[in-house]
């Protein structure tokens, strides 16, 4: 695949809830994030429940994690290797690229943002970029902020292709790359007429992204860091593949070949709001026990009637806020859901608020192997801690 083909894993949504991320390109890599904090000694690891499924599904590694609603991470798994062909082993603490799963979290810094009144729900494409009014394609100038992360706001699904080329060839300042990509999209007529329509987008949550960052003057990283990852104790939590280039310090994705951190492993960085998080399995599981109490209406780093905002869909869609929506039996009702891929990693997410647990599975590569390996992962762990 060239590095300029639009591709999305898994694309049918009702099937199985997944975010994709479009478009795999080359990318710089970001300087590493402080060392994570090691697994607590309590938590229960779970390898063995891996090693099989890494084998069958014939893919490099495996993680696992089981999030309480009151203790946070309560068991934790990894098996395989780094990097393929390489014997150099995958640890508890090594972070792992989340892809479209950064797409709860761009909304949960909006949420942050709405409360620290920077921000409203209802912040439109003309309030947040002023300068713009001109150039702004009328049907997208009353567009919402929460429109956009429902994805409903009439962001295309894929961006014209002349636009991700350019993108490219401007990485190396992506603040300002966001901006100038954000600007394009916009002066184009809206895929559908905004709030009418569900339509899966990357697009739109790097438009969000850039109203955020219009209405606080900083950037959409510095925004996460602050008001994300800080509060939650996300030390291992950056941006673009994890670890170094020249050695095999953290997982590398797969495609199915192994890609080094830097050029063609990884978007742009400019596409951050949709899905360039990277961070360790107890790091993320910090963000799913974020929205776990949330949706069990207990205290957290936002009021429960926000998480609750966050989690509805609106018109009959299945979408919410980087949330998927489905009821699982064993959930005991409703789940909320997502994937993320840049096409060279894989994980997925489920919180079931009845049962008061959520699940998160990673592999360091992408394709269907990667997306049944981490189903059958989820689904081993579900059923060794007796969720049926």
């Amino acid at each position: 695949m060239s590095n300029l083909t639009v591709r999305c894993v898994g694309a049918a949504w009702a099937a199985l809830l997944l975010g994709c991320m479009a478009a795999r390109v080359e990318a710089q890599s970001p300087a590493a994030p402080a060392k994570a904090a090691p697994a607590e000694a309590s938590v229960e690891r779970v390898d063995a429940l891996l090693a099989p499924l890494v084998k069958e599904h014939d893919v490099p590694a495996l993680g696992v994690a089981l999030i309480d609603v009151e203790k946070g991470l309560v068991a934790v798994g990894v098996s395989g290797v780094r990097e393929r062909g390489k014997d150099v082993a995958v640890e508890v603490d090594d972070r792992w690229h989340l892809g479209s799963c950064t797409k709860a979290m761009t909304a949960t810094l909006a949420a942050r943002l709405v409360q620290g009144r920077k921000i409203e729900w209802s912040t439109t494409v003309e309030q947040a970029f002023p300068e713009l009014k001109d150039s702004v394609h009328e049907k997208y100038r009353g567009a919402q902020l929460e429109w956009f992360l429902q994805n409903r706001a009439g962001a295309p699904g894929n961006p014209p292709q002349a636009l991700w080329i350019e993108l490219w060839g401007r990485d190396k300042e992506p603040l300002l790359a966001r901006r100038w990509f954000v600007e394009e999209l916009l002066k184009l007529e809206p895929a559908n007429e905004p709030s009418t329509k569900f339509e899966y987008s990357n697009q739109g949550f790097v438009i969000a992204g850039a109203m955020l960052e219009a209405k606080t003057g900083k950037s959409w990283e510095e925004l996460m860091r602050s008001e994300l990852f800080e509060p939650l104790g996300m030390t291992s939590a950056g941006f673009g593949p994890p670890g170094s280039a020249d050695v095999i310090d953290q997982p590398r994705g797969h495609s199915p070949k192994p890609r080094k951190p830097g050029p063609g492993a990884d978007n742009p960085r400019a596409i951050g709001p949709a899905g360039t998080v990277h961070a360790s399995l107890a790091d993320w599981g910090k963000f799913a026990q974020a929205h776990l109490r949330g949706a069990s209406e207990k205290s957290g780093i936002l009021p429960a009637g926000v998480f609750e905002r966050m989690h509805e869909c609106p018109n009959l869609q299945t979408y919410a806020m980087g949330w998927g929506r489905t009821s699982k039996p064993w959930a005991g009702g409703d789940m909320l859901a997502h994937s993320g891929s840049n096409t060279m990693w894989f994980c997925t997410v489920w919180i079931a608020p009845e049962k008061g647990v959520a699940l998160l599975a990673t592999c360091n590569e992408g394709g269907d192997k990667a997306q049944k390996a981490c189903d059958a992962a989820l689904n081993a762990l579900r059923e060794a801690r007796g969720l049926k």
